[in-house]
């Protein structure tokens, strides 16, 4: 089957398009739910490629009695033979005559996107000496990764700034083919910053005296219609740095979002939107000293209630044994009793519990002045239930679903207990 001819080449701003069917097939069918590939002779839909997802839209057919019919294209791919499948819920007759209408919003953000990556690709480049090694475009943000960096603040706003000026310049962004004779030999010259592997006729695009680049993807005509440039972050990643940025209306969605966080906090902390950070810097070290306290005061409640329970609990048979279970205690401040409790009162052994939102959080602990191995008997007891825990010789820890709690105390206790028996 004869590839289709490729629309978008020639004028990434077509919006619809005449085209004939060239061939229907049924990809799936999920629950009287089928997915249809549709083939034309001519399209001006982008199938994702190069980091570029695809168009969307419509193909509408219309009946010889005058009847349309208007099929969503759900997402575009190519194959391995360089056919164009347009992917849709309902199929078209073979031959039938259609006429594509292409989703403009999305389609002039992705070439918003994709011509504002050639060009801080470019920068990069020029400025920094970073080469761009990938390319996304997302729902929401842009990334490229470049084979370089961590690159200082500083840096990046320069970039920043060089890549709007160009932007404000209007500069003619153009498209032309050349042999690929050709483009070998401006690659080799380092007038093209890459070139693909395949054969023919080479696509460039030429943003004018900034950036010339291999790419089939759809661009804007001018630098001016890319409308302004904000870099959004950096991220460490295997091959050095990845930039996220967006260009065009998400540049000004996401400055308006921006906006309305700033406004929230500025309402929020009482401050205008220049003292914001510093109320943040005042609110982090108040939290810190807050937590600080927090935790002086959570140790002097773990020594009293310790204190309290060492008394309410007395020594029988040279046995303290102090068994606990909480609902509104953390495990974090049991763990902390816990230990408390048994490395200031001796002779002492606790089974402590609480209840969390999922399970019953369990401590086996005993004062130095036992031999006994913590760690081992609630080890075992847990294992005879299918769970896991475990600790040292004189803590252990572990989590034991509630209907299972009462097995697994009269496990904990008969061990502990004849622990107890084999170390007189």
């Amino acid at each position: 089957m004869q590839v289709p001819e490729r629309l978008y080449y020639a004028d990434s701003f077509l919006k619809s398009f005449p085209a004939s069917v060239a061939d229907v097939r049924e990809l799936s069918r999920t629950g009287g739910e089928s997915v249809w590939q549709i083939a034309l002779d001519r399209t001006a839909f982008y199938p994702t490629s190069g980091g570029q997802p695809s168009d969307t839209g419509t193909l509408r057919a219309v009946s010889p009695s005058g009847a349309s019919l208007d099929i969503p294209i759900d997402s575009v791919d190519e194959d391995e033979h360089g056919q164009v499948w347009h992917f849709a819920p309902r199929p078209l007759a073979v031959g039938a005559q259609v006429e594509g209408h292409i989703d403009w919003e999305r389609r002039f953000d992705h070439m918003q996107q994709h011509t504002g990556q050639h060009l801080l690709s470019a920068v990069f480049l020029r400025e920094l000496s970073a080469p761009t090694v990938s390319f996304h475009l997302g729902e929401s943000l842009s990334t490229i990764d470049l084979a370089d960096g961590p690159f200082t603040q500083h840096s990046l706003e320069r970039i920043e700034r060089l890549a709007n000026q160009i932007i404000a310049e209007d500069r003619a962004v153009s498209v032309r083919n050349v042999p690929r004779a050709e483009a070998e030999s401006m690659l080799a010259a380092g007038a093209l910053r890459k070139l693909p592997e395949r054969g023919g006729a080479i696509r460039l695009i030429e943003i004018d005296g900034i950036d010339r680049n291999a790419c089939g993807g759809t661009h804007v005509r001018t630098t001016g219609q890319i409308g302004g440039l904000l870099l959004r972050g950096t991220e460490k990643v295997s091959r050095g740095v990845r930039i996220e940025f967006v260009c065009g209306l998400r540049a000004v969605r996401a400055a308006r979002a921006d906006a309305a966080i700033i406004g929230h906090a500025t309402a929020a902390l009482s401050v205008g939107a220049a003292d914001v950070p510093a109320a943040i810097e005042r609110l982090k070290g108040e939290a810190k000293a807050f937590a600080k306290e927090r935790v002086r005061l959570r140790e002097e409640l773990a020594d009293y209630h310790a204190a309290r329970l060492a008394v309410e609990v007395p020594i029988e048979k040279d046995l303290r044994f102090v068994d606990r279970l909480w609902k509104d205690r953390d495990p974090d401040y049991v763990k902390l009793l816990a230990s408390r409790l048994t490395a200031a009162a001796p002779s002492t052994i606790v089974f402590f519990s609480s209840e969390t939102s999922n399970a019953v959080f369990l401590v086996l602990a005993r004062s130095l002045d036992f031999s006994f191995d913590c760690g081992r008997i609630l080890r075992e007891a847990l294992s005879q239930l299918g769970l896991r825990g475990g600790g040292s010789a004189e803590f252990a820890q572990g989590e034991v679903p509630a209907h299972q709690l009462n097995a697994l105390r009269d496990s904990v206790i008969a061990a502990v207990y004849k622990a107890l028996e084999n170390s007189r």
